[in-house]
């Protein structure tokens, strides 16, 4: 797609407040709106196959109802010896998620999706990356592991650390092509995306 003197409308179908202010860093104007959708994996699915398959479905979801404009999607499944660990959803499960996790790799699948609502041919119309982070979690004790819960409360968070946020003192290293993967939204390779979708940055 070549650039346009128009801008195209700009959408993030997503309800996260850590998507939002990874975005927001681009300077581009563009709005958020949460998808109505299943994210439970499927059976015999694996954990990139479920982060490339519901970035896609969440874009795909709020483009149909927004004809034209540019959607991105985005979907994080932290996995552990190959099996996938979710959002906690409460301090009994984050602390035994971080137990679980101390001293040991975790591998974060970050998967993007840029669904362009003009492209003529819909089977054309997304662009799709998974970027990868491996997470080496400090071997702490189960007293800080709960302390930092109780002051972060991370339930909200796969793998229940902020790395944004108190949870980097829990991180001992992270490897990683593209640094804001880990938080959400890997903005290296979105705007990429972005630039092949026709968008511009700096103003030119």
């Amino acid at each position: 797609m070549l650039p346009s003197s128009t801008p195209p409308r700009l959408i993030l179908a997503s309800s996260s407040a850590y998507r939002r202010e990874l975005l927001g860093r681009l300077g581009l104007p563009f709005e958020a709106i949460a998808p109505d959708l299943d994210e439970t994996p499927l059976p015999g699915e694996t954990p990139p196959a479920t982060a490339l398959r519901l970035a896609r479905a969440k874009a795909e979801a709020v483009a149909k109802l927004h004809p034209g404009a540019l959607v991105i999607g985005s979907d994080q499944v932290a996995t552990l010896d190959d099996l996938q660990i979710g959002k906690p959803g409460d301090h009994a499960r984050a602390l035994a998620q971080l137990q679980l996790m101390r001293g040991r790799e975790v591998v974060f699948h970050t998967a993007l999706c840029l669904w362009d609502g003009r492209a003529a041919n819909p089977a054309a119309a997304a662009q799709v990356d998974n970027v990868q982070v491996r997470v080496r979690f400090r071997d702490l004790p189960d007293a800080e592991l709960d302390a930092y819960l109780r002051i972060e409360q991370p339930y909200d968070c796969a793998g229940s650390a902020k790395n944004e946020g108190l949870g980097i003192a829990l991180i001992d290293h992270i490897h990683s092509l593209d640094p804001t993967a880990l938080t959400g939204l890997p903005l290296i390779a979105l705007t990429g995306m972005l630039r092949r979708a026709g968008v511009r940055f700096f103003g030119t």
